[in-house]
């Protein structure tokens, strides 16, 4: 992205002067100083630069402050710096990682965290804890996320097994096919796949972007310095369990769909749910070209395929609801609902609030908005196990037959 130099804007309205982001946006005139200061330091630069300039300020702010106020600062420059607000999940990862203490309980420091870009703090902690621990065992992998396994707390569990797929994945230095077949020992199916899901996306971010925050943890001697500089609980670099492993390739350029393309079935739904992730790193972005290599997918994962796109397209429109629109209508009209299903349950995942996906759902085609709306209801049965509060969370679709596709999504039985 070029780069665009800070500049001075003075609003004769109100004689506000605000900042220009590092991507030329005002930076709002209600934003805090210490973030305002930041984005002023760190404009200019680009790449590991600008995320070692930000980091520095983020985790300095956490060693003094603590988890809320680094994690609050975060989204105060995200609101300034588009490049920021793309990479959020990486900078609360960070924070996560920086958060840990080996001498605290897990507990106390994962409850510190916040649903903040798309819940990366809470990931962060565990991929902490598991490098700190060493340990890789199937009791270890059963009963690290049991403290949430109760209605109240299911969203703190997927994010609990979310991040133990990215700690895995660490573990056996970024190893994919050893770390899922470490996430089979979890007992059921819905836990797997949200443990195969954080090893997917470890895999590509690793691949994608390889000096983030988690690389230092796994002795990568390029790692951003500023990552294990702020008093993270981890006390050494962990030497990854590579021992009597073949060498594994994380992406193939000459493949859109590699790992995918030589994964057994049952890794196949996560892996996809990834997959344009890696497509449009390597065609620089074409959204159309991802469509077209999301045609070229399995039949049974093409639907999965596209929902990836979608997810993809929420970050590169920062859920902008008509540029997402835009975007997504570069999918053929065959799958574009599953595009359109990845967007929606982006948005609630980025909060773990329904509000921005019902919204978006209003201005879908009338053919899709029952998809729509069963995902926003996949995604209530994420946030609740209760089926009561998924019942009453389907009030909110825009019409009674949809909201039957809401609760359909959520799994609440129809009377």
């Amino acid at each position: 992205m070029k780069n665009r130099s800070t500049h001075v804007t003075l609003l004769a309205a109100g004689l506000s002067i605000l900042w220009s982001g590092c991507d030329g946006r005002p930076v709002p005139a209600d934003t805090p100083p210490q973030a305002r200061a930041a984005v002023e330091a760190c404009a200019g630069q680009s790449g590991n630069e600008k995320q070692g300039c930000y980091e520095t300020r983020l985790l300095a702010e956490l060693e003094q402050g603590g988890v809320a106020s680094a994690l609050d600062l975060l989204s105060s420059i995200g609101s300034a710096d588009r490049d920021v607000e793309s990479d959020g999940h990486v900078y609360t990862h960070a924070i996560g990682i920086n958060a840990y203490s080996a001498t605290r309980p897990l507990a106390e420091v994962f409850s510190q965290c916040n649903t903040l870009y798309q819940s990366g703090c809470y990931h962060g902690v565990i991929q902490a804890h598991f490098i700190d621990k060493g340990i890789a065992d199937e009791a270890t992998i059963q009963q690290l996320c049991e403290p949430y396994r109760s209605d109240d707390q299911r969203w703190l569990l997927f994010q609990c097994l979310h991040g133990l797929g990215h700690g895995l994945t660490m573990f056996y230095g970024h190893h994919l096919p050893r770390a899922l077949e470490d996430c089979d020992y979890l007992r059921s199916s819905w836990d797997q796949e949200s443990c195969y899901g954080g090893a997917f996306m470890e895999n590509v971010v690793n691949a994608t972007q390889p000096h983030h925050p988690a690389a230092a943890l796994v002795g990568d001697a390029e790692a951003s310095e500023a990552t294990m500089d702020h008093g993270s609980g981890v006390e050494h670099e962990h030497e990854a369990m590579t021992e009597g492993l073949e060498p594994f390739e994380p992406l193939r350029p000459e493949d859109p769909h590699y790992p995918c393309s030589e994964l057994d079935d049952r890794y196949l739904t996560a892996c996809y749910m990834m997959q344009t992730s890696a497509m449009l790193w390597q065609n620089g972005g074409d959204v159309s070209d991802a469509a077209d290599s999301c045609t070229e997918a399995p039949e049974r994962w093409r639907p999965t395929c596209f929902q990836s796109l979608g997810r993809d397209v929420s970050s590169r429109t920062l859920q902008e609801p008509q540029a997402s629109l835009r975007e997504c209508g570069k999918a053929p009209e065959e799958y574009r609902d599953w595009c359109y299903v990845g967007l929606v349950k982006n948005f609630i995942d980025l909060t773990a609030s329904t509000d921005a996906g019902f919204s978006f759902c209003t201005r879908v085609e009338e053919w899709a908005k029952a998809r729509c709306h069963e995902a926003i209801g996949e995604e209530i049965g994420i946030l609740h196990a209760n089926m009561g509060q998924r019942r009453i969370a389907c009030l909110d679709s825009e019409t009674p037959e949809l909201g039957q596709s809401c609760l359909r999504g959520a799994r609440v039985p129809i009377s």
